[in-house]
This record gives structure tokens, C-alpha cells and sequence, in this order.
């Protein structure tokens, strides 16, 4: 009887959505917060308590980076040791008790308080060795460090981090276990500030560096792993420590992994400075992705997501399979800031994957696109999910430069993704959606004044303005604009967005350091020198060869991982081989890059497809088979980065445009080869043809682009003549 009257609500839901004016149906929701399912919700002073904390946070940053600069370590530790204590109050590190009568008992809680009191005293003995080396000491006495600071603070991080998996407790509710690893992290970048500050930085990495350099940086690197763990998952942990075991284990292997060693005390000196930890992941973690998070939250405060939603339903929502391809407008949009391809699923999936399965898809490919044209929005210019201003520390290439190289890669990516839409659309006979189900263009017209930010950021970078100040501006300009929107930005909107970009960065800031401790491991070890002598010799035989096997350590090292974070360390291991083989610099990184995003839809860990999965209901593992064969152009055009430097808009104007052009013809080939569709179905000769047709134009030599089109031409003579247009196939279909 309840399922009959389920069905009657929802009949007269429809009735009344298919009368309702279409300005009520505007996408809503998109620009709500993302709450994990390990997060606190506090209330009360807590919540009063973390939200001023993250405020400050954000503030600092804002004021660091635009008024008054900082020492570059000792804000790089400020950065990671605010991450540390705000992730730890906010993120718990076991499940939550449904209520008070399933938390832990009362002796967990106990020995926590109790673990308080040796991370309070080395909190103290910061203070006091900062006091000796502020007078006429040079140094502290060893035996001070070890068993004043180093060892309790060790074994007090260690243990509270372990009492952490076990303790339950209310989601509102605090952990005590969680304030001693505060504490903690407090002591541990207390020390390396002191340290760091004076002339005892010159010794890092050398047999008279002070022990406390390497307790604390130990301590540091438990506290970065731990909460890496409770805000990306364990992958990139399992990932860390294989690399840290290879530091000791190295010695002791055959053949090219083989090392000469390094004492436990020389690597953590060394490793919690700008060669590890501090180094290139952190520093733009530090300034340019911490900036971006500021200006996605005031974007998200302001409702402008809310907007790109709107504005993609009613530019491409009347067209067949019509949600489908809002999805890859809004995902494109909403990703290019977001960050994170799985996050973004979340955030536009929620609303596209229902839309999608009304109009007829099925709920993996529902799922499948969402996730495929998310991870696009990682590769978009002029953000790129921040992997540009990644890109740029690393290589040293002009961030424009970066971006406009990515302008092709991105349309053929995306170009991809929208012809596998529309073939099947096509091959199903699918609807797009009524005017009654989208908004009013004209009254969205209006509003194109919320681009604004966008195009003044876009601007500022091409007229030359640092990466900060362009970044700085188009906050403010997001703030400005809501003035004239519907929703206003006001002081409480302003701390609310401050506060957001406080809770949204932790993430991305743990995986950052984290991603710093492996890049320290393959700097101090020359692993990633012995991978390109490896590569090289894989080059001998052949370049293709060695580019395949390039592609696949990639995306098993970004597997798991958010994009940047694989970025990160992808190319510290492959890309300085593939240079080493003759790659320019440029199409390297790119090449590492994109394998490094694509990560996210690629079986078996793909992150972006398991987040797609949850929402559409469909089997994750078939939801990542389906997504990896709609971005399929991704995992063809990288190695057309090698073959056509074209592609990246090196070469002349001619170049740039036959390769663009034909390219993207390759790529509507290549999309109906796998859909079994072009204007009517396709028999499995035909779609042989298409994959040689597809490869030939995608490849970028002029004679295969002849030979390309030649085949294109062909087959569209062929289809034309069988299927018209297109509407009677599908109509007999």
C-alpha cells in the first residue's frame, strides 16, 4: 500500500514540476558543503571554537601572501602545522557511536588526558630551548632533545595516533586522543620553527644536524600520514610507506634499486626542509592552491556554482540526452576549480547522475559520464584543478605558457566525452528536456555578470600579474559581484567563505605533504635517477616502449590519490626519465600529467567512478570499466603529444590548427567506433575502419591526416546514404 502511495506522490510531483514555471526549477544545492562521513559536526562554543580557527587560517594565508610575507620555511610550517591542528579537531580517526551508549569507555578517555601531560611538556621544552638559543647557546645539549623532547614526544604521538583508531564517540563530541595530537603537532613544528631560525638550519642533512631536527620531523611525518588517512584514504598512506621503507631497505636490494643507505637520523633532518616535505608540493599548496580554495569558497558563497549549473541547463538541456551533456558543461566548470575529481562528482553528480537516469540512461553510464567529465575539468585551462600552478614550480616553465599549451589537449578531451554522449543518445533514441524542466535562458542572460571573477582572474594572468595577485583580485571581485546578485555577500557571508576555504584546504593540504615526503624519499635516495636510466634503456629498444611503460607507473602511482598529489609524484619519478630520452620538458610534464588525472577513472582504483557509483546505485567496478571508455581520447592523446608537439601549441599557426582540427575529427571517429554508432549503427568492420580513420587524425602527421580524412569522408558518404540525418536510424532502432 506504502509503495502505491509513493507512486501517486511522485506522479503528482511530476504534474506539478511539468506546470510549475521553469524558473522554479533551477539547480539548487550545488554550492552546499561537502560533509565527509569522518567529520565532526560541532555545536555550541566547539563550533564557535573551529570556525574561528579556520578563519584565521584562511586569514593568514590572505594576509601572508598579499601584505606581510613571511621567512618561505617558516610559513611553509605554519601552513602544514595549521592543516595538522584544525584536521585533527574536525576529522576523527574512527568511526562515529550512533550515541553516548556506544562510545568508548571511560579508561580510553582517561589514558588520552593523561597522554596530555608528556605532549604538554615538550610544548614546553620548545619554549625553553627556544629561550637557550635566544641567549649566547649555539646549540642544545643532545642529550636534552632526546629525553626531553624527542623520545616523549615520539612515544606520545605514536600512542595517541593508535588510541585514535579506537575511540568512539558522538559526531558532535571531541576526542582527547585527537587534542594530544594537536598538542603534538604544536611541538613538532614549535621545534623546527626554533630550529629552522637559526644557524642550526645549515646542518640539516649532515652527521651535526641537532637530534631534535629529526624527532620532530619523524613526529611531523606520523601526523602528516595519520591525517592523510582520515581525509583521502590509505592509498597514498600504503603508497608513503613503501617508499620510506625503501630508505632502509634500499641498501639490501639487487640490481638498479639498490642504494648506499641513509641513517634514520640524516634522512628526517633533511626530509622535513625544501628537498622533502617543504619543498615544491607544499609551496604551491602553501600559496597558489590555498588561494584558489579561498576563491572556490567565496565562488560557492556567493552561489555562482549554483549558476554554471543553470546556465549549462539551459544552454545545452533541450538536446538529446540533454542532462548528459549539462553534466559535462557544469562538471568542466565546477572541476576546473574544485580541485578534486571525486569531490566534484559529489558536488554536480547529485543533481546530473537523477537527471541523466529520467530521461533514459542507464545508472552506470549516468555514473560513468559524471565521473569521466569531473576528472575533465581537471585538465581544463585555466586552473586545471590547480595542477597548472604545480606544473609551473616544477618545470620553472610561465604558468601562460602552461595554460594555453592545454587549450587543445582539453578540447579533444572534452569533445570526446560529448560525442559518446550523443551517440548514445542517438543509438537510444533519447530525449532532451522539456522547456518546462530547465531555466529560462533569457532570464539567465542576465546574470552572466557572475563569469566575472572568471574573467578577471583569466585576464589578470595574461596581462602578466603574479599567479597571487590574479587569484587575490578575482576573490574580491567575487565578493563585489554578489553585491549586485541575489545573493549578497555580507561580513557573515565573508567569514563564512572564510571558514569553508579553512575546512576545504585541509585535505588538499595533508595530501600535499604527504606527496613532499615522497618526493623527499625519491631527491635523497636518486631512485627516480635510477627509473630514468631504466626508462632510457627501455628508450633503446623503442620510444613507444618506453612511453607505454611510463603511462602505466603513472596511473599506478595516481591511483587513489587526488589530482594533484599524483601529479606531484609522477613527476618527480617519471618525468625527469622521459626527458632524459629526448622529451621536451613541456610535453613530458603534460604527458605525466594528464595519466596522472585520468587515474580517477581508470580500473581498478578509480576514485572519481566509486563516487559516481555511490550516487547512481550502480556496481562501482562497471560504473570504472564504463568511465575509462568514455575518456578513452585521454589515454590515446597524450602519447600525440610526443608525435605533434602541435597539440600544444608548438608550432606554427598552420600546424596548430590542421592538428586541432583533424584531431578533433579523429576524436568524433573514435567516439563512434566505441558507441557502434555515427548517424546509424555501425557493423564491426566499419568500426575497424573508424579506429584506423580515428588513430590516422589523431596521430597529427600531415600524410596520416590525409589518409584520416580520406577514411572520414567515406564513412560519411556511406552513413548518409544508409541513415539520412540520423532520425530515421534511430526512429527504427
Amino acid at each position: 500500500m506504502s509503495h502505491k502511495t509513493d507512486q501517486e506522490s511522485d506522479g503528482l510531483k511530476d504534474d506539478a514540476q511539468a506546470t510549475s514555471p521553469a524558473s522554479e526549477l533551477l539547480a539548487e544545492g550545488v554550492d552546499e558543503e561537502i560533509v565527509e562521513s569522518n567529520r565532526r559536526l560541532f555545536t555550541g562554543w566547539q563550533f564557535v571554537l573551529f570556525a574561528v580557527l579556520a578563519i584565521a587560517y584562511s586569514s593568514f594565508h590572505l594576509i601572508s601572501l598579499n601584505v606581510y610575507p613571511m621567512e618561505t620555511w617558516s610559513f611553509r610550517i605554519v601552513h602544514i602545522a595549521g592543516a595538522l591542528i584544525l584536521g585533527y579537531g574536525l576529522f576523527a580517526g574512527a568511526r562515529f557511536a550512533e550515541d553516548d551508549r556506544h562510545a568508548s569507555g571511560a579508561w580510553l578517555k582517561w589514558a588520552s588526558y593523561a597522554l596530555l601531560i608528556p605532549a604538554a611538556y615538550t610544548l614546553a621544552q620548545v619554549f625553553l630551548m627556544h629561550q637557550t638559543l635566544s641567549g649566547s647557546a649555539m646549540r642544545i645539549d643532545p642529550s636534552i632533545e632526546n629525553w626531553h623532547y624527542g623520545y616523549p614526544l615520539m612515544a606520545t604521538t605514536a600512542v595517541a595516533v593508535v588510541l585514535s583508531w579506537f575511540y568512539r564517540q558522538a559526531r558532535h563530541r571531541f576526542n582527547p586522543a585527537d587534542l594530544v595530537l594537536m598538542v603534538c603537532a604544536l611541538a613538532s613544528a614549535g621545534y623546527l620553527l626554533v630550529a629552522f631560525n637559526t644557524n642550526i638550519r645549515m646542518s640539516t642533512g649532515t652527521s651535526f644536524a641537532p637530534p631534535g631536527i629529526s624527532w620532530a620531523a619523524v613526529a611531523g611525518s606520523i601526523l602528516i600520514l595519520e591525517l592523510t588517512r582520515r581525509v583521502a584514504g590509505l592509498a597514498l598512506v600504503v603508497i608513503s610507506a613503501v617508499f620510506l621503507t625503501y630508505v632502509f631497505a634500499g641498501p639490501y636490494l639487487p640490481g638498479f634499486l639498490g642504494y648506499p643507505g641513509l641513517s634514520v637520523q640524516r634522512f628526517f633532518s633533511q626530509v622535513y626542509t625544501d628537498t622533502g616535505i617543504l619543498g615544491p608540493t607544499t609551496a604551491v599548496s602553501s600559496t597558489y592552491i590555498i588561494l584558489f580554495i579561498i576563491f572556490a569558497a567565496f565562488l560557492q558563497a556567493s552561489k555562482v556554482g549554483d549558476y554554471f549549473v543553470n546556465f549549462a541547463f539551459a544552454a545545452a538541456g533541450r538536446a538529446r540526452g540533454g542532462p548528459a551533456k549539462v553534466s559535462i558543461f557544469a562538471s568542466g566548470l565546477m572541476g576546473m576549480i574544485n580541485g578534486t575529481s571525486a569531490g566534484n562528482v559529489v558536488s554536480t553528480g547529485s543533481l546530473t547522475i537523477p537527471l541523466m537516469k529520467k530521461v533514459g540512461y542507464p545508472a552506470r553510464s549516468a555514473g560513468a559520464i559524471e565521473a569521466a567529465a569531473s576528472t575533465g575539468g581537471q585538465i581544463m585551462p585555466p586552473i586545471m584543478g590547480a595542477g597548472a600552478f604545480i606544473m609551473a614550480e616544477v618545470t620553472g616553465i610561465p604558468y601562460t605558457e602552461i595554460a594555453i599549451a592545454a587549450i587543445i589537449p582539453a578540447i579533444l578531451y572534452f569533445a570526446s566525452i560529448y560525442f559518446m554522449v550523443d551517440f548514445e543518445a542517438a543509438r537510444k533514441g533519447m530525449r532532451g528536456m522539456r522547456d518546462d524542466e530547465i531555466p529560462l535562458f533569457s532570464k539567465l542572460v542576465k546574470q552572466v555578470y557572475l563569469f566575472a571573477p572568471i574573467i578577471i582572474l583569466i585576464v589578470a594572468l595574461f596581462m602578466g600579474y603574479s599567479v597571487i595577485r590574479a587569484g587575490t583580485l578575482a576573490t574580491a571581485s567575487a565578493a563585489v559581484v554578489s553585491w549586485i546578485s541575489p545573493n549578497k555577500m555580507g561580513i557573515r557571508a565573508i567569514l563564512r567563505a572564510l571558514q569553508l576555504a579553512g575546512t576545504m584546504s585541509i585535505q588538499i593540504i595533508a595530501v600535499c605533504a604527504c606527496a613532499g615526503l615522497i618526493v623527499g624519499v625519491i631527491s635523497l635516495t636518486g631512485v627516480g635517477a635510477r627509473f630514468s636510466s631504466l626508462l632510457l634503456g627501455l628508450a633503446g629498444v623503442s620510444q613507444l616502449l618506453a612511453l607505454f611503460f611510463a603511462m602505466l607507473i603513472s596511473i599506478m602511482l595516481g591511483m587513489g590519490m587526488p589530482t594533484t598529489a599524483a601529479y606531484a609524484v609522477a613527476a618527480s619519478v617519471v618525468a625527469p626519465g622521459l626527458i632524459n630520452i629526448g622529451i621536451e620538458p613541456l610535453v613530458a610534464h603534460f604527458f605525466v600529467f594528464y595519466f596522472a588525472v585520468v587515474s580517477a577513472i581508470t580500473p581498478p582504483v578509480a576514485l572519481a567512478s566509486y563516487a559516481a557509483a555511490g550516487i547512481s546505485g550502480d556496481n562501482p567496478m562497471g560504473t570504472s570499466v564504463a568511465s575509462f571508455k568514455i575518456g578513452l581520447a585521454a589515454f590515446i592523446v597524450p602519447f600525440m603529444f610526443f608525435y605533434s608537439p602541435a597539440m600544444l601549441m608548438e608550432g606554427s599557426a598552420m600546424q596548430i590548427l590542421r592538428v586541432g582540427v583533424t584531431a578533433t575529427l579523429g576524436i568524433v571517429l573514435l567516439s563512434g567506433m566505441v558507441q557502434k554508432w555515427f548517424f546509424g549503427p555501425v557493423n564491426t568492420l566499419q568500426r575497424v575502419v573508424m579506429l584506423v580513420g580515428a588513430l590516422f587524425m589523431i596521430y597529427g602527421g600531415i600524410y596520416s591526416d590525409i589518409a584520416g580524412l580520406v577514411i572520414g569522408a567515406i564513412l560519411f558518404i556511406m552513413q548518409r546514404r544508409m541513415y539520412g540525418n540520423g532520425k530515421a536510424a534511430t526512429t527504427s532502432s
